[in-house]
């Protein structure tokens, strides 16, 4: 029998960006002369021209300027905001002395993705990092993609999982887009509530929701144990 796979989201999920992402794109918008849209939480999630293009009226040609302010000011002072959530390095230990396989899937662009896994010491645990490519780029670049599902498609590819055995492979993310590009390689996906999905968006596109990180380490196991549960 293969051994278990876990696909973990980033921020939101193993992360806390602690007001980083959102604070960092309200000042980015600002210092160059743009609206701030009121609900900054979408942000939290798609790449950060993603959400500009969706959520803002900034000119697809100023993007890129928007996007390096944003990412200029996170390398220096968003990281020193972020924390991993409570519970989650232990859980993330347990799992892999368990001999479950693990890897990060995310929407942050792949560079920062790593330099904040290696920050955190969480590559003690995962085994790659898949992440999007250049996000203030409208179309992919450099063989990487926007999109969850081309993501978690290179996390399975990278750990060698080239036909995930739905009992024993799950995403665990906080938003839509995990359950959502999960779903697109048959896998359910459970959420943590202590990421940024309202009460609907958390209703309506998990498998299950944990509230703490001991409830997921409870509905991992049914994924993760010698002999899973039935589902």
């Amino acid at each position: 029998m293969s051994a278990p796979v876990v696909l973990w989201d980033l921020d939101g999920t193993l992360l806390d960006p602690a007001g980083a992402i959102t604070g960092g794109i309200a000042r980015a918008l600002a210092e160059h002369g743009h609206a701030v849209p009121e609900d900054l939480r979408r942000f939290v999630g798609p790449p950060v021209g993603v959400s500009l293009r969706a959520f803002t009226d900034v000119p697809e040609e100023r993007i890129p300027e928007v996007v390096a302010t944003y990412r200029a000011r996170y390398r220096t002072e968003g990281i020193e905001q972020t924390r991993v959530y409570p519970g989650v390095a232990e859980l993330l230990g347990s799992l892999h002395g368990a001999g479950v396989r693990m890897a990060v899937a995310t929407q942050k662009p792949e560079p920062t993705a790593e330099l904040l896994v290696a920050r955190f010491g969480l590559d003690r645990w995962v085994e790659t990092v898949s992440g999007a490519a250049d996000d203030a780029a409208a179309v992919p670049r450099g063989g990487l993609a926007h999109d969850k599902p081309a993501i978690i498609g290179e996390a399975l590819r990278r750990l060698g999982v080239h036909a995930p055995d739905p009992a024993r492979t799950v995403m665990v993310g906080d938003r839509r887009y995990d359950a959502e590009g999960a779903a697109a390689h048959g896998l359910d996906c459970l959420g943590v509530a202590w990421g940024f999905a309202d009460e609907d968006e958390l209703g309506a596109c998990f498998a299950a929701v944990a509230r703490d990180a001991a409830e997921l380490a409870g509905l991992l196991a049914g994924y993760t144990s010698p002999a899973p549960a039935g589902r």
